[in-house]
C-alpha cells in the first residue's frame, strides 16, 4: 500500500512539474486537481494501456518501439478527455504535440524520480 501511494506522489510531482514545463498543458484545482490527474493517468497506465499495447504490438514491432511514444500520447489525452474540468491539453492537431511532449516529460521525471526514491515494499 505504502508502494502504492509513492507511485501516485511520483506521477503526480511528474504531472505538476510537466504542467509548469509544457506551454499548453494547464492543470486546474490546485493540489487536488493534480493528484485526482495523477490518479486517474495511473489507472488510464495500469488498465487501458496494456491493451492498447497488446492490440498494437505489431506496430510497436515495426516501428522499433517507437509507436510507444504514441500510445504514451494518447494515455494523456484520454486522461485529459476524461478530466477536461482539471487537466487541459491546447496546441497543434488537437493538442496532440503538446501531449506527445509532455508524455515524454512525465516519463523522463518519473524515470528521474525512481533513480533517486528506493522501491519502499
Amino acid at each position: 500500500m505504502k508502494s502504492l501511494l509513492i507511485r501516485w506522489a511520483i506521477i503526480a510531482v511528474a504531472i505538476w512539474l510537466t504542467a509548469l514545463i509544457m506551454p499548453g498543458m494547464a492543470i486546474m484545482g490546485g493540489i487536488p486537481g493534480i493528484l485526482l490527474v495523477s490518479l486517474v493517468f495511473g489507472l488510464i497506465n495500469a488498465i487501458i494501456k496494456p491493451i492498447v499495447k497488446l492490440l498494437t504490438c505489431p506496430l510497436v514491432i515495426l516501428t522499433l518501439g517507437l509507436f510507444v511514444l504514441v500510445i504514451n500520447t494518447l494515455m494523456l489525452m484520454l486522461t485529459a478527455a476524461f478530466l477536461p474540468q482539471y487537466l487541459q491539453i491546447e496546441g497543434a492537431l488537437g493538442g496532440f504535440f503538446t501531449a506527445f511532449f509532455a508524455s515524454i516529460i512525465i516519463s523522463v521525471i518519473t524515470v528521474a524520480i525512481d533513480l533517486v526514491i528506493p522501491d519502499v515494499d
